[in-house]
């Protein structure tokens, strides 16, 4: 379902895919942040790294009772953060590039960790 945005010159139409792009894209640039895991977990339980060009896939957009726009993260996060504060900056640095870039009013940003993942 894309979102519509009006304008003095027409309407913008901004599709559930793009804002997941975003979200991704603004969430991998947070320190401590490994990648985005899937949200289909495999058959033993451990979560898959995602690469880049699927940081959508660790995304979820949908919309509450009242409509307002909820994105869910299913993140990876670097063995020796506080997970607590990577969560927090996460949220915060998503929240504020959808508003900033799209307009959007961003109602809840949850964050899934899904592993940890020690450094090589």
């Amino acid at each position: 379902m894309a979102i519509e945005l009006a304008t003095e010159y027409g309407k913008i139409f901004v599709t559930d895919e793009v804002i997941a792009l975003l979200a991704g894209s603004a969430a991998l640039d947070c320190y401590g942040l490994v990648g985005m895991a899937s949200r289909n977990q495999l058959k033993d339980g451990i979560a898959e790294l995602l690469r880049r060009d699927n940081l959508r896939r660790g995304v979820e957009i949908h919309r509450d009772a009242q409509g307002a726009l909820v994105i869910d993260l299913y993140i990876v996060v670097s063995y020796g953060t506080k997970i607590s504060v990577v969560a927090h900056n996460v949220q915060t640095k998503v929240k504020y590039v959808l508003n900033e870039v799209v307009g959007l009013q961003v109602e809840a940003v949850n964050i899934y960790v899904q592993g940890v993942r020690v450094a090589e």
